[in-house]
């Protein structure tokens, strides 16, 4: 009986790793798992709102002067860089509009994401963070996060 069941559970132990080894091409055809994306390509896919109010777009003008080149175009995030910030980890109710303030006085320790520390943003002032952060939560409502 013993036997039985060590078998049962090294057969498990292996399908087991077989299965981590093997994932889907984009196609879906079975194969093996694929390479992480190269460093920089888009984490997430982004939908724009039809229009933005005029906060948002004086927003997305300073998020894009300050913020796009570590978190992408639209806040999508970039593999290896930064996170994206269309993604429901930043949605106002875990991550209120002062935590984008202080990230951007303070920096942030890495705590949600494998990319290490935010430093400190120079030459962004409190009500330019407010604006990025008013164009943020329109992207992120076009994207379905409240």
């Amino acid at each position: 009986m013993n036997k039985k069941i060590f078998a049962a559970v090294a057969i498990a132990a292996a399908a087991g790793v077989a299965y981590s080894f093997i994932g889907t091409t984009p196609g879906g055809e079975a194969g093996f798992a694929q390479a992480e994306p190269p460093r920089g390509t888009q984490i997430v896919q982004v939908t724009l709102p039809a229009t933005l109010s005029e906060t948002a777009r004086m927003g997305q003008r300073a998020f894009d002067a300050k913020c796009a080149s570590c978190h992408g175009p639209n806040a999508a995030g970039q593999t290896g860089i930064a996170p994206p910030l269309i993604h429901k980890i930043y949605e106002p109710g875990h991550h209120a509009d002062l935590s984008f303030v202080m990230a951007a006085r303070r920096g942030v320790r890495s705590h949600h994401w494998p990319f290490g520390d935010m430093p400190p943003v120079e030459g962004v002032t409190d009500a330019d963070v407010k604006m990025i952060v008013r164009y943020i939560r329109e992207v992120q409502q076009a994207n379905g996060i409240f």
